[in-house]
């Protein structure tokens, strides 16, 4: 599972790191001296921003983390230094430069409104001393990696001499690139692997404006053949994002955020999480959507936030608990269903019983009606029928318990509660293409078998397990 390989994984980030503060206080009035409200500050807190935001998502995802970067040689690059010392599977090489200034950005908060951002930096390029020190730390590390990512803030780090050289040897050594770009030239990332703007990073460096999803598609792909990078990732906010690549690969990922509160470093996050995800040799479209999930639990905090693996797994535990009750229906809503799946051309199966105490020759039941049909309907007798059918002390599990377990299965598309004792009713108003039940009926006592027959659908008689009934085992219990 991807949550496993993460953790055995090693990924080398080289960007702009920032120091970013928060400082929080209340405005209940306006500035007899100017227009402007008087904020009274009340707290203040300090994070790693910028690339220093990235590597913070990837520690969060339990990823081994070789961060290279340049700053000043001042208090703030001093601060930066012991956040990333609190970061577990972390290592760190910062490049001190008298020349320049560490990067801090402050914003100031009231009500849970941002009312101004300061930022204080120096965004000149680099000495070539810097940069060859820069290129040797780089070029030391190469080997024990599996991904490199690149996270330009344009800041200075990078000029396109440094990024050619960078992005030539990892990729000589094998390693994906994945770059988070800046500015409106991105020649700058030529032979990278994966780029990943946002939407209206995408607009200025495509000179288009970006109004459809096709319109999204081409602008990427023209970048992508280009700038010869192989895979675009562009993060679209409310609407989430695209995933693009030369080989006529193009899906749109609908956002998992449920609340926006702050959109601060999610592309860090998706940058983080999609690396990570690559690293642990996870198909690109896979890692897009796992990138999409960690970004819509992100956007819903406050602050340059980031997410972990536990957050994540709960997250996706909640996602698959929904589309389990998605696949529960009633009559009406299972018609409208059908009808869209067969204007798809799909083969409609259908299969029922009480499924109490679910126990493998259920399982087998279930495996072998789905390798018959494209999507799998489960008639499912409702807690009367049943204990009409099999004695008061029946069900076990009432209908709610036993319709979720159902619906969890892979192998079933829908499961529809009916209240008579047979399913005839449901089956003449759900029209299947193909009716499947056990072994131990012949064919002239399947309920249901001529109608099916009579719009032309066929029966199928599954092989059963032996010694397999949910009344022997209450029967062992006893």
């Amino acid at each position: 599972m991807l949550f496993q390989r993460i953790p055995h994984t090693t990924i080398l980030c080289v960007g702009d790191v920032m120091l970013d503060y928060f400082v929080y206080g209340n405005v209940d009035r306006i500035s007899p001296e100017a227009p402007v409200p008087v904020f009274h500050k009340a707290q203040q807190t300090r994070v790693l921003g910028g690339a220093g935001n990235v590597v913070r998502n990837l520690s969060g995802f339990s990823a081994k983390t070789i961060f290279l970067s340049v700053v000043g040689h001042d208090r703030e690059s001093e601060m930066v230094e012991q956040l990333l010392s609190e970061l577990p599977q972390t290592q760190f090489f910062l490049i001190k430069d008298v020349s320049r200034a560490t990067t801090v950005k402050t914003r100031y908060i009231a009500h849970n409104q941002q009312l101004l951002r300061a930022d204080h930096e120096t965004t000149h390029h680099l000495s070539h001393e810097i940069k060859e020190d820069l290129k040797k730390t780089f070029e030391n590390y190469l080997d024990e990696v599996d991904v490199v990512i690149f996270s330009d803030y344009g800041k200075g780090l990078f000029d396109r001499d440094l990024l050619t050289s960078l992005i030539q040897s990892a990729r000589k050594r094998g390693k994906s690139v994945i770059v988070d770009p800046k500015g409106h030239d991105y020649t700058l990332y030529c032979g990278a692997t994966v780029l990943t703007p946002n939407l209206k990073e995408l607009s200025q460096a495509s000179q288009k404006s970006l109004k459809t999803d096709d319109d999204i598609v081409k602008a990427a792909r023209s970048l992508l053949e280009k700038c010869q990078v192989e895979t675009m990732l562009v993060t679209r906010g409310e609407r989430g994002m695209t995933l693009v690549d030369l080989q006529g690969m193009s899906e749109h990922i609908p956002t998992q955020a449920l609340e926006v509160f702050d959109v601060s470093g999610a592309g860090d996050t998706v940058i983080a999480m999609f690396s990570a995800a690559c690293a642990a040799k996870t198909p690109a479209l896979q890692a897009a959507q796992f990138a999409n999930v960690a970004a819509g639990i992100v956007v819903g905090k406050v602050g340059t936030a980031i997410t972990t693996l536990e957050e994540m797994r709960e997250k996706l535990l909640s996602t698959t608990k929904r589309a389990s009750s998605a696949k529960i229906l009633t009559l009406p809503n299972a018609l409208e269903q059908i009808i869209a799946w067969k204007r798809r051309g799909l083969k409609i199966g259908f299969t029922n019983g009480c499924f109490d105490l679910l126990h493998p020759g259920h399982i087998a039941l279930l495996a072998q009606s789905k390798a018959e049909c494209d999507r799998l309907i489960v008639g499912l007798n409702s807690d009367a029928s049943v204990k009409r059918l099999k004695g008061e002390e029946r069900p076990v599990q009432n209908q709610e318990a036993r319709s979720t377990v159902l619906s969890s299965l892979e192998s079933v598309d829908m499961v529809v509660i009916f209240e008579e004792d047979t399913p005839s009713s449901l089956i003449q108003q759900l029209r299947p293409d193909v009716l499947i039940k056990g072994a131990d009926y012949t064919l002239e006592n399947v309920v249901g078998a001529r109608e099916v027959a009579s719009w032309g659908g066929h029966v199928v008689l599954a092989n059963l397990i032996p010694n397999q009934s949910t009344t022997s085992t209450i029967q062992r219990m006893k």
